[in-house]
């Protein structure tokens, strides 16, 4: 087993604030936080802020309301202090400076006044040699008074510097990942010294992503894919600071099943964001089942959870090394396992949050209203992959039916229908109450007086009356459109085949 008993588990997502809460990042949570649970470890909450440039106003709130939405909690965060905050990498700069200060001190650090213009020409002059870009030493073959004279310079100058960390050279890192097994890279590899402290003084994601994960006690560090390349830069740090690193493991990329191609937020073929597919309503359980299932596989055929089944099953030697496909009808089928078992007033409320948000049924509507849209979402409860379908499902209940095609012309052509519409219409104009039971009734009626049953029967009746051939359960459909439109539709397919 990779966990020691006498380990403390510790496991933190850190999102940065700068937009709603991303499939991929959702999925980075869920995983820690499975983590944590099956190990009866800790799971921290902790807001990368550094960007301060890149920051949304709500990106924070956001994070937290989705997080909780999806059902995870955390045993510590910036809404929920511990031992080891503060929780927000901006208000811990105090933490950061003396850190640096030291590296700096040691000659592990040191300031750089290169512009952002001559950075940007160093890397132009670097793609027209071929090369990949890279950090030169601005230092680089100066005497001490040379290297004195050009600091001075560019302090005269007004420019601030930034510190940037050392690379040792010729030096291997490499880790045991939990995920993708021994990662190596040589240190010449990595694009030179790197920022570790920005010019408005804020350190990098890169330190002080080492310095919280350290000072935090974090044990474990599970990640996406695309940040490997950051952990030699990290390794580095921890070595030039003497502190143990944690054990990483890096989760593969997802990509999108159609396209096969990793998932990019400009890839608008697919909805990418938490917020998206709650507004559309889709249930917390089916999201949080769906992602699990992206980059990890459980034992056996099965596919639908809970989240405790999922945390007492969690295996960390089961996340994939390949790419996760995001398929989204997969999603969809998830999600329509869900509904279909779910209480009736749950989806009641969600599907008449969508009707009223869609202006099919106004604002606080009446109780008779009420009772009408609880008999329409229920007969399309079982077909409903999110609430939101339930607009299109009962278009018809709304604005009536469209025209016939072709195809259920030709059914209306058969010997069969006008004899049962006529004695359908006689049998409805007698009715008291228009209700499924004597709906039910007159079409069973009819099929006594014509003789005509199954199909020759009840199909003509839906083509007549809702113009469909296809659809929900009939009496409770034609019930929902009402004495009145149902006598106006049939009375007019007897005309139109008379």
């Amino acid at each position: 087993m990779l966990i020691l008993a006498k380990q403390e588990i510790r496991v933190r997502y850190a999102p940065s604030p700068t937009g709603h809460l991303h499939i991929g990042n959702a999925r980075t949570a869920l995983f820690n936080y499975l983590f944590a649970r099956h190990y009866k470890g800790k799971f921290i909450l902790r807001i990368e802020d550094t960007d301060q440039s890149r920051n949304i106003a709500d990106g924070e709130q956001s994070q937290i309301d989705n997080l909780k939405w999806l059902g995870m909690d955390w045993d510590e965060g910036p809404d929920k202090p511990g031992d080891y905050g503060p929780y927000r990498q901006s208000e811990r700069k105090e933490i950061y400076q003396p850190l640096i200060d030291q590296l700096v001190a040691e000659g592990k650090a040191y300031e750089s006044y290169m512009t952002e213009e001559e950075l940007a020409a160093q890397r132009e002059e670097q793609r027209a040699n071929g090369e990949m870009p890279h950090y030169v030493d601005e230092y680089a073959g100066l005497s001490p008074e040379e290297k004195a004279q050009k600091i001075a310079d560019a302090k005269a100058a007004g420019i601030q510097p930034v510190i940037r960390f050392k690379v040792p050279e010729h030096k291997k890192y490499e880790w045991d990942d939990i995920v993708k097994g021994h990662v190596a890279f040589d240190s010449e590899t990595i694009g030179g010294d790197f920022v570790i402290q920005k010019r408005d003084g804020m350190p990098t994601y890169n330190f002080a992503v080492v310095v919280d994960d350290h000072m935090m006690k974090i044990s474990h560090v599970f990640r996406g894919d695309d940040h490997v390349a950051n952990t030699p830069k990290q390794l580095m740090i921890y070595e030039a600071l003497g502190w143990e690193a944690p054990k990483f493991g890096h989760m593969s990329l997802i990509i999108n099943s159609e396209t096969g191609k990793k998932l990019s937020k400009r890839d608008e073929t697919i909805l990418q964001f938490i917020e998206q597919y709650r507004s559309l309503g889709y249930l917390p359980e089916a999201m949080l089942n769906f992602i699990v299932l992206l980059g990890w596989s459980p034992v056996g055929e099965s596919e639908i959870f809970t989240q405790r089944e999922f945390i007492k099953m969690y295996d960390e030697k089961r996340l994939s090394k390949s790419p996760a496909a995001f398929d989204a009808k997969k999603l969809e089928w998830i999600n329509n396992q869900y509904v279909k078992a779910a209480d009736e007033d749950r989806i009641m409320h969600s599907a008449l949050h969508q009707l009223i948000k869609a202006g099919k049924i106004e604002t606080d509507p009446a109780p008779m209203k009420i009772e009408w849209a609880r008999k329409l979402i229920n007969l399309f409860k079982r077909q409903m992959s999110y609430t939101a379908q339930i607009v299109d499902f009962a278009e018809l209940f709304f604005n009536g039916p469209e025209d016939i095609d072709e195809e259920a012309k030709a059914e209306m052509a058969k010997d069969d229908a006008l004899p049962v519409l006529k004695a359908l219409e006689k049998k409805f104009a007698d009715l008291e109450v228009f209700d499924t039971v004597n709906i039910l009734a007159a079409i069973k009626a009819v099929q006594k007086e014509t003789g005509v049953k199954g199909r020759k029967l009840w199909m003509p009746i839906r083509i007549a009356i809702t113009h469909e051939m296809h659809g929900p359960e009939l009496p409770e459909s034609l019930e929902l459109l009402g004495h009145e439109l149902s006598m106006k539709h049939l009375r007019a397919m007897i005309e139109e085949l008379s």
